[in-house]
């Protein structure tokens, strides 16, 4: 578990992907490990998703993980398919759990203190805060996190290349969950040239950030 968040924390950006053919997963992984961002989330919100992570998880340079995992049923599916990380648009114990039990990475979504307690009771070091901008951005996530010194974040929801920065550079963010380079019209078209260019970009942006308080 902590050597897939420590891979994350060293990406600082994870593809949130909501895919729709399964044939199309290989060639989105050549194009996010060609713009330097080797990681996708692969949401359960299609009926590609256990497809399309089982046709790219043993791929050795990506770093592949599920989201949108509602349940344990869910979760299983995606730890067998290889998911190697687990994302959550909110906190279900037994979905925490169940991964915390069999020594799966997970980031529950979160959004108030009463979440963040939850998760530390589970013995989680990082969450997700969700839906990041609609809930007030970087501001709000500092005052939310300003008690719990031990907790990192994933923001996700509404971020994109012009609110990366801001997000990355508050120390206590982990990485930023983002779907702007893998939108559901580039990887339709199978623009992936495009993918790999939004994704160079992110990564740009990502490296020259230096956290601060």
């Amino acid at each position: 578990m902590r050597e897939v968040l420590q891979r994350i924390s060293q990406l600082k950006i994870v593809p949130v992907v909501s895919i729709e053919d399964a044939q199309s997963a290989p060639a989105l992984a050549d194009a996010l490990v060609a713009g330097g961002l080797p990681i996708a989330e692969i949401t359960f919100r299609t009926a590609a998703a256990e497809k399309s992570i089982r046709a790219i998880s043993s791929r050795k340079d990506l770093l592949v993980g599920a989201g949108t995992v509602l349940n344990v049923e869910t979760a299983k599916r995606a730890a067998d398919a290889g998911a190697r990380f687990i994302v959550s648009p909110g906190f279900n114990p037994k979905v925490v759990g169940w991964c915390v039990s069999n020594k799966l990475a997970i980031t529950p979504g979160t959004a108030t203190p009463t979440d963040i307690e939850m998760a530390l009771e589970h013995g989680l070091e990082v969450v997700k805060f969700f839906p990041a901008e609609p809930m007030g951005g970087v501001r709000t996530l500092k005052m939310i996190a300003a008690p719990y010194g031990m907790m990192r974040f994933v923001p996700t929801g509404g971020i994109d290349a012009g609110k990366l920065e801001e997000y990355l550079k508050f120390e206590k963010v982990l990485a930023c969950g983002g779907s702007w380079m893998v939108g559901k019209e580039l990887l339709a078209g199978g623009q992936w040239a495009r993918v790999t260019e939004l994704s160079r970009e992110a990564v740009q942006i990502a490296e020259r950030v230096r956290p601060t308080t």
